[in-house]
């Protein structure tokens, strides 16, 4: 990445320009130590213009349909005057390190639109599959103008929970299956949601989507009992026919307009920005101890005693984090010239 000159990059941002949220998005993607300042520096110029969007989490079961249903989704927003951001989370390999990054092909029609932007965004080693730039990312597309932010999850492992403290309104799209239809949708996601939709609610799937909801809604009720519950609304919807997107959103904003009127969106997003900094937290510690000196030097002979079965991994851990505080401990002396 070239040299960044943060000012300008932070007044094409509030400006709108596509080519600067491009380049801005990359430097937070970057984790080199040079690269963070600046992201830093480049949030603090911009934070006035963010945290006016609605931001939605949007999950799913393999097959859901997920990035056509944003896009179908997104470009009818647009197509009301929205600003439609889209942060598509995408698996990283975890040999190579390079992702399929295909979501922009399926959502062809909402990328090529002027006033959406669709950023595929490669998971690296972060838990679940979440990028660490993912919540800044959203900053940056919100200082752009745009005001629907939504996150795409790959739908795998535990990367819903942490889209969950990213978003306001967490909407798990599902669809109808042979036999048992709540197969394959664990509790925890469940619990999770604040919207569910059945998707692919067209032609002869019409009707076992219909049921499927019927049957999640009942599940809803099981998990939830007693009057005062809220149960998230279960939809049918079709991102192919379009048939219920309308009803889908509607019941995104009737949420957001829930934790507003009962003062929790605030609160919601007040207790989000202190886990992003314990995130932030452990992400810059993870980095400082892979780049101390002499973890740097015993790296490759802790691995391979691990490998070997020689050292157990708690072992090698240990080791790793004795190597670190005395790196730490030299640095903080009298004399060493970093203190």
């Amino acid at each position: 990445m070239r040299s960044v000159d943060v000012a300008d990059l932070a007044a094409g941002v509030r400006a709108g320009s596509r080519q600067h949220v491009a380049r801005a998005i990359t430097l937070l993607e970057s984790s080199r130590h040079e690269h963070r300042e600046q992201a830093e520096e480049l949030l603090a110029l911009v934070a006035d213009r963010t945290g006016r969007a609605v931001r939605v989490g949007i999950s799913g079961v393999p097959g859901a349909g997920k990035s056509t249903f944003i896009n179908a989704l997104g470009t009818r927003l647009v197509g009301r005057g929205h600003r439609v951001a889209v942060v598509a989370v995408d698996p990283s390999s975890r040999r190579t390190g390079g992702s399929i990054l295909g979501d922009r092909t399926r959502m062809g029609d909402l990328a090529a639109s002027e006033a959406a932007f669709v950023r595929p965004s490669p998971s690296g080693r972060q838990l679940g599959g979440v990028a660490r730039a993912t919540r800044e990312s959203m900053l940056v597309l919100e200082a752009a103008g745009h005001d629907v932010v939504i996150v795409e999850t790959v739908g795998v492992g535990q990367n819903e929970i942490a889209v969950s403290e990213m978003v306001d309104t967490f909407l798990l799209l599902t669809l109808a299956r042979t036999g048992d239809q709540l197969q394959g949708i664990k509790r925890g996601i469940l619990e999770l949601a604040d919207v569910i939709a059945v998707n692919k609610a067209d032609g002869d799937g019409e009707a076992a989507a219909r049921v499927a909801a019927r049957e999640l809604a009942g599940a809803m009720r099981l998990m939830m009992p007693g009057p005062a519950a809220r149960r998230p609304p279960v939809l049918t919807c079709s991102a192919l026919t379009g048939a219920g997107l309308d009803e889908v959103w509607a019941a995104v904003l009737e949420h957001r307009e829930h934790l507003e009127a009962e003062g929790s969106l605030e609160v919601r997003r007040a207790r989000q920005q202190q886990d992003w900094m314990w995130a932030l937290v452990d992400a810059h510690l993870q980095d400082a101890v892979r780049d101390s000196a002499r973890v740097r030097a015993s790296r490759a002979e802790v691995e391979a005693a691990v490998r070997s079965g020689g050292t157990s991994a708690v072992e090698g851990a240990a080791r790793i984090l004795r190597l670190y505080a005395d790196d730490v401990r030299d640095e903080a002396a009298p004399g060493s010239g970093r203190a």
